[in-house]
C-alpha cells in the first residue's frame, strides 16, 4: 500500500498538520490472518503440514513456535509462500509422543502482532480409529511437453468423507485464482479400485494444469 506524503509541512497550518499525521497513521495496519492452521491428527512416520497466511502493512513476518519456542529441528521445515504472505510448517517424519504439542503461528509487523494456535496429535498404526483417511491412489509422475495440459488424480477413503488438498513443492495449490492455469476438474464419490475398509467411503479428485 503506498504511503501518503505531506509536502511543505513547515508552511501548513496546525489543522493541516494534524490531518497529514492521521493519513500517515492510517497507511499502516496490524497483521490480520487470511488463513490459520487447523488441528491435525497424523500417523507415526507420516507427515503433517500446517498453513498460515496473514496480511498487514508493513507485510508481517510469520514465525512458527512449538510450546512457546521457535521451531528448530531437522524434521521441521518452514516453506514460505512465493509472495511472502504466509508459510507452511511441514513436519516429517512424525514422531510420537515428541511431536504432539500445541503449535503457534505468530504474525508480527511494526504496528502489532497476532497469533493462532493449533494442536498436533500423532498416532501409531495400531491406534488408528475406524474410518481414518488413507490415500488409495496417489498422483503419478508424468513427463509433459511445455504448454501442454497435464491431469493428475488422487483418491482417498475414510469415514467421514475425506477432503483432498493439493500441494506443489510443499505449498498449497490455489485451484481458483491462478489465471486459469490450474483447475480442479471434478471431485466426489466413486467406486473404489479395491474394496475399502469397513465403513469407509471412497472419494477422488483430479486437477489439471498447463505447463508454461
Amino acid at each position: 500500500m503506498p504511503v501518503p506524503s505531506c509536502h511543505m509541512m513547515h508552511t501548513a497550518r496546525p489543522a493541516l498538520l494534524l490531518l497529514c499525521f492521521l493519513l500517515l497513521a492510517d497507511a499502516e495496519s496490524p497483521p490480520k490472518f487470511l488463513r490459520t492452521p487447523n488441528d491435525q491428527t497424523g500417523v507415526q512416520g507420516g507427515v503433517a503440514s500446517f498453513i498460515c497466511q496473514a496480511t498487514g502493512d508493513p507485510r508481517p513476518k510469520i514465525v512458527w513456535n512449538k510450546k512457546g519456542k521457535k521451531v528448530s529441528n531437522q524434521r521441521f521445515e518452514v516453506i514460505e509462500f512465493d509472495d511472502g504472505s504466509g508459510s507452511v510448517l511441514r513436519i516429517q517424519p512424525l514422531r510420537t509422543p515428541r511431536d504432539e504439542a500445541i503449535y503457534e503461528c505468530v504474525a508480527t509487523n511494526s504496528v502489532g502482532e497476532t497469533s493462532a494456535s493449533t494442536r498436533l496429535t500423532v498416532l501409531r498404526e495400531d491406534q488408528l480409529p475406524p474410518g481414518f483417511p488413507t490415500i488409495d491412489m496417489g498422483p503419478q509422475l508424468k513427463v509433459v511437453e511445455r504448454t501442454r495440459t497435464a491431469t493428475m488424480l488422487c483418491a482417498a477413503s475414510g469415514n467421514p468423507d475425506p477432503d483432498i488438498s493439493w500441494f506443489k513443492d510443499f505449498l498449497p495449490v490455489n485451484t481458483t485464482n491462478n489465471n486459469g492455469r490450474i483447475k480442479q476438474l471434478r471431485s466426489g464419490r466413486a467406486p473404489p479400485p479395491t474394496p475399502p475398509r469397513p465403513g469407509a467411503s471412497f472419494w477422488f479428485a483430479s486437477v489439471s494444469f498447463v505447463l508454461l
